[in-house]
């Protein structure tokens, strides 16, 4: 049984609150669990990309939100790890990473990237994409990633969400 989970609009501690939504979401996705990630979505829930990444028209409604991220999950042995967040009552961004085994790599690469999310009724009403897809790992020149607690090559976790690495067929947890 999932745990029921407080609206980040009227939780004591919105960012916790936020926390516990979007990692369950994500975990959702990593496991390709279509049902784990519909109580997290609002059911008019809209997902916008980041254009010219393929696929970059969004896509509305949280079945069929949920279907897409199974299909990817299982193209690509993603696994997505929310690295830092930043939250009010109405809205959370994050920093997150995706780990995955593109076609033709030998190794898994992490694709860095940032979300906006806002909610409705205690769910993810609307998630902005920012990131570009590649076939290798995209990150910050320089950024001191392990210093900060972010995911890294080896350990698909980070200190936000330590629990990433039990969903999905990706890497090491």
């Amino acid at each position: 049984m999932t745990t029921a989970l407080a609206d980040p609009r009227t939780a004591a501690d919105p960012t916790a609150a936020w926390i516990a939504l979007i990692t369950r979401y994500y975990d959702g996705c990593s496991a390709g669990d279509v049902d784990l990630m519909l109580v997290t979505l609002h059911p008019d829930v809209v997902h916008w990309f980041l254009a010219p990444n393929s696929g970059s028209a969004p896509v509305e409604g949280a079945e069929h939100l949920a279907r897409y991220w199974r299909k990817v999950t299982g193209m690509l042995q993603a696994r997505w790890v929310v690295d830092t967040i930043c939250a009010t009552p109405d809205q959370a961004v994050i920093e997150w990473t995706m780990w995955s085994l593109p076609e033709g790599a030998t190794e898994r690469v992490a694709t860095r990237g940032a979300e906006w999310f806002t909610g409705q009724d205690g769910r993810i009403r609307e998630i902005r994409s920012y990131y570009q897809m590649r076939p290798h790992t995209t990150e910050l020149d320089g950024f001191p990633y392990p210093e900060r607690g972010y995911s890294v090559p080896g350990a698909e976790h980070s200190s936000v969400h330590p629990d990433a690495g039990q969903y999905g067929a990706g890497g090491t947890a």
